[in-house]
């Protein structure tokens, strides 16, 4: 008997998409089948390149059709597609699809380095993105990222820089270096509002959104300047930074915007002998995530590569990328990224936010 499409599809139906919890049939997600005698070919489109369970998926879905009667050769290839979020943001004929706010309660816990290498990270993995700098007070993604100026405008319209495949924007290429800004809320409003309508960003599949700490008007103000697919909260261990985290954390949800997992940064310091030295206490991240029930994406140790990675202009997940604080920073990339398709196909988690004026 010949080996039949309907055959195939039937043996591809029982392979799960772990985070959506749907076959790969159902979702849509099987392309480009072909059948050649016993050779079978098709392809898998990830909802993320950044997909965290791209292996297991790959080697279910071979051995599901190996399986069947008549295969002797199995080819599949991997590609993505990641899911508009179904929130408008203005930029129809320049979509991002989904905006990520990584946020935290105070200033000194590494929210920059996370933007900073969750941004990377992504990149790296193939997907196409943009990091938005809109901590105003305190711009450093510039110098994380090794880039001192904007390219010429292009059109009429701001042109961002690039680096390591992100595109990214800086209040900090607009001033002069070392030049504080005093300004209001509506000044910011106006900057965070140009920053998205100006700038030729293209089309996205991530805007990472660096915000100021804490739940002031700075922070408050920017998050209502577009709607935000979710926010990542970054904390250290120690109960004080905790605490503020956790106001953090629920500003985000008095703007509904949704919690996509906390960080917790700085979290032990691993010793010459491999014992692991908690100098900022241990496991606040993790009690603040259950506290609030929502995910712990993961603990980020201390590591002088992040701090020389920051000063020099790139990002641990570039410079040591198979180092235990690169593969960390990877992993937390990847389950945001997982979140954030777990999101786009759910709608009913996704709540609308309304554009402020």
């Amino acid at each position: 008997m010949a080996l039949s499409e309907t055959a195939v599809l039937q043996a591809l139906g029982q392979v799960q998409e772990p985070e959506l919890g749907k076959d790969l049939v159902s979702l849509g997600m099987i392309k480009d089948l072909t059948i050649r005698g016993g050779r079978v070919s098709f392809t898998v489109e990830l909802t993320t390149p950044a997909c965290p369970l791209r292996d297991r998926i790959e080697r279910e879905a071979k051995e599901a059709v190996a399986r069947l009667e008549g295969v002797s050769e199995v080819s599949l290839k991997l590609t993505s597609n990641v899911p508009f979020d179904g929130r408008a943001r203005g930029l129809i004929e320049r979509p991002i699809r989904n905006a990520i706010a990584v946020g935290s309660g105070k200033g000194g816990v590494g929210k920059t380095t996370v933007a900073v290498n969750l941004a990377a990270a992504l990149a790296r993995a193939g997907a196409r993105v943009g990091l938005l700098d809109a901590d105003i007070y305190g711009p450093n993604v510039p110098t994380m990222m090794g880039v001192d100026r904007l390219p010429p405008p292009r059109d009429g319209k701001m042109a961002p820089a690039e680096a390591y495949g992100v595109k990214l924007v800086s209040i900090a290429f607009l001033v002069k270096p070392g030049q504080p800004l005093i300004w209001r809320g509506p000044m910011l409003h106006t900057a965070i509002r140009q920053f998205i309508a100006d700038v030729q960003w293209g089309e996205l599949d991530y805007l990472i959104v660096d915000l100021p700490p804490g739940t002031g008007d700075a922070p408050l103000s920017l998050s209502q300047s577009m709607p935000l697919s979710g926010a990542v909260i970054v904390t250290m261990p120690q109960k004080v930074s905790v605490e503020d985290a956790s106001r953090a954390l629920e500003m985000f949800r008095t703007m509904k915007v949704p919690i996509l997992g906390v960080v917790e940064n700085m979290s032990y310091l691993k010793l010459p002998d491999g014992a692991a030295l908690d100098l900022f206490g241990a496991g606040g991240g993790e009690r603040l995530a259950q506290a609030a029930q929502v995910p712990f994406l993961g603990s980020i140790p201390i590591d002088v590569r992040v701090r020389e990675g920051g000063d020099e202009g790139m990002p641990v997940v570039i410079s040591a990328p198979e180092s235990e604080v690169g593969k960390a920073l990877t992993s937390i990339a990847e389950l945001v990224a997982a979140r954030i398709s777990v999101q786009a196909r759910t709608q009913s988690n996704v709540i609308p936010i309304e554009m402020i004026d």
